[in-house]
């Protein structure tokens, strides 16, 4: 969706329960986290969130349109935005670095994956942490996506009626290719926007993670997704 400027601007709209974002705020108090990085902070939420309590927050986002979005919001003068990734990140001796939502399942290939590790592992201080959420592929999330089950009308201010729903296109080992379609009212257009998910194991992940230098950490559950999901929580060792 992000990477048009029409279907960037719907994402707040269309996804306004952001409570997912409630367990990461108290991560963050939980570490004591001063300093945070948010990779593939989209249009600011967490990011926004957190610097309105005082924290030093650098949002990195591949997506321009996203990010247009994000530093258009309040107070988004609180916040460090780059365009970009954890690739290149520099040594910011961060105390924690997040990926939220879908954002580690977007990375499907392995070298970027581990790429994107180390990237973050370079920006954090000794002790600091990272920290994102994987789905547990066992619960097969991508056997409910489909219009039937997603299917919604949006009315969105300044926009009017937007109706929009997924479709799976492809399940192909552990990438789970899927289709958004949207359509507005106003004028009829139809856009759609193509994403491909890597469904990891635990055991893939903590491998990757101790390829990458970090100490795997615990594996806690989603609070507001039970079940479904793991949430990785790992630490880059002290000297």
């Amino acid at each position: 969706m992000s990477e048009d400027p029409r279907l960037a601007a719907l994402y707040d709209p269309m996804n306004p329960d952001r409570s997912d974002l409630d367990a990461y705020v108290a991560m963050a108090e939980e570490f004591g986290a001063r300093r945070v990085v948010d990779v593939g902070c989209g249009t600011g939420a967490f990011a926004l969130r957190l610097a309105a309590r005082g924290v030093e927050v650098v949002g990195v986002e591949p997506a321009p349109a996203s990010l247009d979005v994000a530093r258009a919001k309040p107070g988004a003068e609180r916040v460090r935005w780059v365009h970009g990734d954890a690739t290149a990140l520099p040594a910011l001796r961060a105390d924690l670095v997040t990926m939220t939502a879908n954002v580690a399942q977007e990375i499907t290939g392995g070298p970027a994956w581990h790429a994107t590790l180390r990237g973050a592992y370079g920006a954090l201080r000794p002790g600091g942490h990272l920290v994102f959420e994987s789905r547990d592929p066992a619960r097969r999330a991508w056997e409910r996506w489909n219009r039937a089950d997603s299917y919604a009308v949006t009315d969105v201010p300044g926009v009017g009626a937007v109706e929009s729903w997924v479709e799976l296109v492809e399940v192909a080992g552990p990438l789970v290719t899927f289709r958004w379609t949207y359509v507005f009212a106003a004028d009829g257009a139809a856009l759609t926007s193509r994403s491909t998910l890597r469904f990891r194991e635990r055991a893939e992940i903590e491998a990757d993670l101790a390829a990458c230098g970090y100490e795997p950490g615990e594996v806690r559950d989603a609070p507001d997704r039970p079940g479904r999901e793991f949430v990785c929580v790992a630490r880059r060792p002290r000297p």
